[in-house]
Formats: structure tokens, sequence, C-alpha cells
């Protein structure tokens, strides 16, 4: 096929353009040129700018667009408009944050979208679910029959530009007395950016429609497992000490980015209690998988150790940390 990506140069994109051309196929990238611009010296690139500029894109034709890159409705309108008729099929990446609620366990396919109060914001960090389900509605409207809407749940592995699944894996390196988060059977549900981009590519082949929620893995996993697989993987000396939710909140310690993977579902969170929790049972059933735990763990580890940039975007720090476990057990 000759497959167009809307994106290409940043974590999902990258890897699907890897795995594309794994499978043989032609892959033309579009972007603004200023991310990763060295990558894939093998594929064609055209610059442009999606949010006014898609000049690169005119009088072309692909068997297949892929569109990684579509967090506004306006401009996913502009770019579908233009391509509608220059594409066969068209694959929007969106979230499983498109969502209402998570306040039960298996959203699902037909579970209630966001609504936002002002359609009109263009504010990605408050209104990212929002501003999701209306860029599907964009691509559903205008190709009804030819479009394949993706929700991933937490992405992780190589190029990870999040750090959110990366800390455990580096923090169990570092062995010592490690803060474990809440509680031990709290689900956790995550996907190798990998396992997720030979799904799409395999998807996109056999000209796949609908929408599918895409996390993993195939069965339940807990924190408590996550961090013994991390340990396991990593020969390392840590030891957990398991701090209570509302020992933390009160601490002021955040979810998600301090502590990454943790949602107490209390208080602020209560709206997201089971964002680790979807049915994915659709996708498995059109052929997801999911690599072995300890391979992405390995894998991760390998990549953060090769990393240039020393800083991280999620994590809590050392000194915090012991700070927390010294609270804790002095009670």
């Amino acid at each position: 096929m000759k497959v167009l990506i809307l994106g290409g140069t940043f974590f999902l994109g990258y890897h699907l353009v890897q795995s594309a051309m794994k499978a043989g196929h032609n892959v033309t990238i579009f972007t603004r040129g200023k991310t990763n611009p060295e990558w894939f010296a093998e594929v064609e690139k055209l610059v442009g700018d999606r949010d006014g500029n898609l000049n690169a894109l005119a009088g072309r034709r692909w068997d297949a667009v892929i569109d990684t890159s579509g967090y506004l409705p306006r401009i996913v309108r502009d770019s579908v408009s233009l391509l509608a008729d220059a594409t066969d099929h068209y694959t929007f990446i969106s979230s499983i944050s498109v969502y209402r609620d998570f306040l039960e366990a298996g959203a699902h396919e037909q579970s209630p979208a966001e609504e936002l109060e002002d359609p009109i914001t263009e504010d990605i960090s408050s209104a990212y679910g929002g501003l999701k389900a209306l860029c599907e509605h964009e691509v559903m409207v205008r190709m009804p029959d030819r479009a394949l809407v993706i929700r991933p749940g937490l992405i992780v592995g190589p190029q990870d530009p999040t750090d959110r699944f990366t800390y455990w894996p580096t923090r169990l390196n570092k062995g010592g007395t490690v803060l474990a988060p809440g509680h031990p059977e709290a689900s956790i549900q995550m996907i190798d950016v990998r396992d997720l981009a030979d799904w799409t590519i395999r998807m996109v082949e056999a000209r796949n429609t609908g929408v599918y929620n895409a996390t993993g893995p195939d069965y339940p996993l807990t924190m408590q497992t996550l961090l013994d697989k991390c340990r396991e993987v990593t020969r390392s000396n840590a030891e957990f000490t398991w701090l209570s939710n509302d020992f933390l909140l009160q601490q002021g310690v955040g979810p998600w980015i301090e502590m990454p993977l943790w949602i107490p579902g209390i208080g602020d969170t209560e709206k997201v209690a089971f964002m680790l929790s979807v049915n994915v049972d659709k996708a498995i059933s059109e052929g997801l998988v999911f690599r072995p735990l300890s391979e992405t763990i390995i894998d991760t580890l390998q990549w953060d150790s090769q990393r240039l940039d020393s800083s991280r975007k999620a994590g809590m720090a050392l000194d915090r940390e012991a700070r927390l476990i010294a609270g804790w057990n002095n009670q």
C-alpha cells in the first residue's frame, strides 16, 4: 500500500512508520519538519502545517491515511476534507480519554463520550478528551464507511515522551526501599507502542472500520504484578512500602504524574477511578496481541539508558519518596 502518516516522527507515529515499512508498504509522512527531521531517510517527507498549510498534500493519492496528530476539530476537518477523495481508508488515532467518565469498570466503545460546554475551545490541556471526541466526529461524518477510529489507553515503551511507565522500571532498577502507591490489587492497563503500531497497520491492511479501544494486556494486571515484574527483570534488591491512598493525598502527592499509574479514585480522581479498567474485547477479537510485559520493561530500560536528555516529565524525586516513607513509618 501507499500509506500517508500525518505525523511520523514522534512516539506512536515513529513506530507506525517502522511497522508499515516492515510490512512492505510505501510510506509518506507529513510533518512540520521540526521534530526529528533526520529520521527515516528512506521515506518520502512532505513538509507543511496542518493549521493552514496543507499544500503539499494537494493533488496526491494514497491507499490509506493514518492521522496521529489530530487534536483540534477544525484542523482535523480541514485534513479529512482534503483527503476524503484522495484515499480509500482513513485511520484516526484518538484516546480512551473521550469517555465522559470512568465511574465503573469496563468502558466500551458505546460508552458515553465527553461533551464540552464550550465546543469551540482549543485548550487541549483542559479539554483533551472532549476535543478528541469532536475530532472523531469530524472523521466519521466525512468518511462514514471508510474510517477507523482507534482509542488507545496508556501507550508505553521505547520513545515514550511521558515517562509515566518508564518511571517504574528505572526506579526499581535503582533498588532500595520503594514507595508503592495505594492498593496492591489496583488495576493497571497499558499497551506497548510497538504492539499498537503493528496491530494498527494490520487493521489498515484489512480495511477495517469502526471504533476500537486499544489497551492491554489481555489478562488482569495489577500494580503489585507490575512492580514485582519490574523487580524481577531488573534483578533489583528493592523492597516495597505500600502507602495508603489517604496518606498520599494528605501529603499532597499528585496522582498519575508525580506518582505514575496511581489513580486513587477518590476526591478529584473519582471521575477517572476505573480509567485503567477499559474493555478491549473488540480489539482482541480483531487480532490485537501483546508481547510479554518483561520485554516491554527490558526494552524501555535499554532505550532510557541511551537518552541524552536526563530530565523526566513524570515520577517522584528520591528525596521526597524517602520523606514520605519515613513519615508513613513514624505514624
